[in-house]
């Protein structure tokens, strides 16, 4: 989705449930969408959103981030480090994506696909659960660090 289509959508569904868009808010809006394809922690976007509002405190983004968590407009992540990071929620394109965690440099790639879409409509027909979303992190090594430990290393951790 561009990221026109996006904030409008973020601004959209801020204003359907009664909340105002501040100009914090709405630079901790741009500071998400400018880097979508990253998972920034609250530190990373305050200080980019401090660089357009001198101003702004820390804890003014971790309520933002809080209330666009709540309202399903981004996803909050916790990738094993104790850092929880946070990405725009994108499931408005009809897709999911997944993360690759790689346990040695920490490393944070996607994939994009509708990987379980089979397994939730299965689900559905045997309990009657309906899954609304999902969350998938895949942990492994990523091709950099698989190619500084060589090619045997890398293979023995994946046979284990």
């Amino acid at each position: 989705m561009q990221k026109q289509k996006l904030r409008d959508y973020i601004v959209a569904a801020l204003r359907e449930r009664d909340h105002r868009l501040t100009p914090q808010r709405e630079a901790v809006v741009e500071v998400l969408l400018d880097n979508a394809d990253a998972h920034l922690s609250a530190e990373n976007i305050f200080m980019q959103t401090k660089d357009a509002y001198p101003d702004i405190g820390l804890a003014t983004v971790y309520r933002t981030l809080e209330l666009l968590e709540s309202l399903g407009l981004v996803h909050k992540f916790d990738y094993g480090d104790g850092q929880s990071r946070y990405e725009v929620n994108l499931t408005a394109e009809g897709h999911y994506h997944h993360h690759l965690i790689c346990v040695n440099c920490g490393e944070i790639g996607e994939y994009k696909d509708d990987l379980l879409d089979e397994i939730e409509e299965k689900i559905a027909a045997e309990t009657g659960f309906v899954v609304t979303d999902h969350c998938l992190r895949l942990f492994g090594l990523c091709r950099k660090c698989q190619a500084a430990s060589g090619k045997d290393d890398a293979s023995k951790s994946i046979d284990k």
